[in-house]
């Protein structure tokens, strides 16, 4: 199993300048890229001070600079906000900045926040379909003269120029239902799963989604499965504990954001009291170390062994948590040090 980082600038307050987030981003970045991790993963996300990612493209030429042998991945881009001629040309020269380095992430998105504000009236089952229409569009862009006559796009005979230096760019799909999984699989995509804060349990049944969706399509080779949760390696106890009450405390922000419902200040959520975060059991910093590999390194090497026995191919450490850079930083270094050695092939 590989590992690979997800991160984003991201803060739950304006206590930080966006300047010194970036320059945090940049410095996680480049100890992945030291450690040996296989691949970064960033994202797309609009008007939201809590994840910070306006356009993936723009901080993975930066990064294509600034690392030497990691690959460089959208984690992931919303479909629904893109043209699909746009986004061949813009992945495209990105992947010829990276060298070959990219991997193309995609997803419906996630934020009614963001619907209403660049799609008004799109619901996750209007920007599945853009999505199931994007993709096939989008390779067909890059093999050149490709004419589109569809539902959200229609378009005369096209190039991407430039085209990838890649032939193909690994492309990767966000899925969850079993809808997903077979559309990515069919088209010969990467999937990409999030449990969020569930367990193993989920874990289990995104396997099981995946596994059964390729054998749906025994003529496609199968493709590559990628787990993406939080983690967190702790020094001791002490430590662990405090993580996994910081890890509640972002993910009660999360839940605030997707359910698009408290009052919106500049970028930031109306903070959220002790007493709204102590209401939701489901979010409790005892449900983060039960259901996320929160420990110390031995803890979450077990965690992660059992992923690796089910079939998955990359583990991506999501290292956005609301906790202090500096905390993020040395659970990062640890899990490189102390972690991924056991994984070595």
């Amino acid at each position: 199993m590989k590992f690979s980082l997800f991160v984003h600038m991201e803060r739950l307050d304006a206590s930080q300048t966006h300047q010194s987030l970036y320059e945090e981003f940049i410095q996680l970045c480049e100890i992945a890229d030291r450690g040996g991790m296989h691949a970064i993963w960033t994202g797309e996300h609009h008007g939201m001070d809590f994840t910070i990612a306006p356009n993936p493209f723009v901080s993975i030429a930066d990064l294509a600079n600034r690392t030497k042998t990691v690959r460089l991945g959208t984690g992931t881009v919303i479909a629904p906000f893109w043209h699909p001629i746009k986004l061949a040309g813009e992945a495209a020269m990105t992947d010829i900045i990276t060298g070959g380095r990219l991997d193309l992430g995609i997803a419906r998105g996630a934020y009614s926040f963001e619907y209403e504000r660049i799609l008004p009236g799109l619901d996750a089952w209007g920007a599945g379909q853009r999505m199931r229409e994007l993709i096939p569009a989008v390779k067909g862009i890059w093999a050149g003269d490709y004419a589109h006559q569809g539902e959200f796009w229609s378009f005369p005979s096209t190039t991407s120029a430039p085209k990838p230096l890649q032939s193909p760019v690994p492309i990767w799909v966000a899925a969850r239902d079993p809808n997903s999984h077979e559309f990515a699989v069919a088209n010969g995509c990467n999937v990409q799963v999030t449990p969020l804060w569930n367990g193993d349990s989920e874990i289990e049944a995104l396997m099981g989604r995946f596994n059964a969706a390729c054998e749906k399509a025994p003529n496609v080779a199968r493709p590559k499965i990628m787990l993406l949760q939080h983690a967190y390696v702790g020094s001791d106890a002490e430590d662990v504990a405090q993580a996994a009450h910081e890890l509640s405390v972002y993910y009660n922000y999360f839940f605030a954001w997707f359910k698009n419902e408290r009052p919106i200040q500049q970028g930031l959520i109306e903070r959220l009291s002790e007493e709204d975060i102590a209401a939701n059991a489901n979010l409790s910093a005892e449900v983060m170390q039960t259901n996320l590999p929160v420990g110390t390194a031995d803890t979450v090497i077990q965690r992660l062994k059992r992923f690796e026995a089910l079939g998955y191919d990359e583990y991506s450490f999501w290292v956005d948590s609301g906790m202090s850079f500096e905390r993020k930083k040395a659970s990062l270094e640890r899990f490189i040090r102390d972690v991924m050695p056991a994984f070595a092939e």
